[in-house]
């Protein structure tokens, strides 16, 4: 994991910055006031039984999904020769003007 050294004057001015370097790209801040280190900003670990048993829920239902749609597109090749084609509407009618 990278770790970067920032002033806590850095990390607050750029405080949106940090927490979406920390959350999106894993780094974490070692703050220092006075060239002292004083607080860590570090990423939580989202790798919860939790998640992964939505995960598993979430690829199991695409899958089902996809069974499904493999199944209509199965038909359809089996399905008549003939494509049919719907009808083409016809055109509006020019009104007629009395010049």
């Amino acid at each position: 994991m990278k770790e970067l050294v920032i002033s806590v004057t850095q990390a607050a001015r750029r405080f949106s910055d940090c927490v979406n370097r920390v959350r999106y790209q894993g780094v974490s801040f070692i703050l220092h006031k006075n060239g002292v280190p004083i607080a860590r900003i570090v990423p939580i670990e989202s790798t919860s039984g939790t998640d992964l048993e939505q995960l598993a829920a979430a690829l199991r239902e695409a899958r089902d999904e996809v069974e499904l749609d493999q199944e209509a597109a199965e038909r359809l090749i089996a399905g008549p020769d003939e494509v049919r084609t719907p009808p083409t509407p016809n055109p509006p009618k020019r009104p007629t003007l009395n010049w």
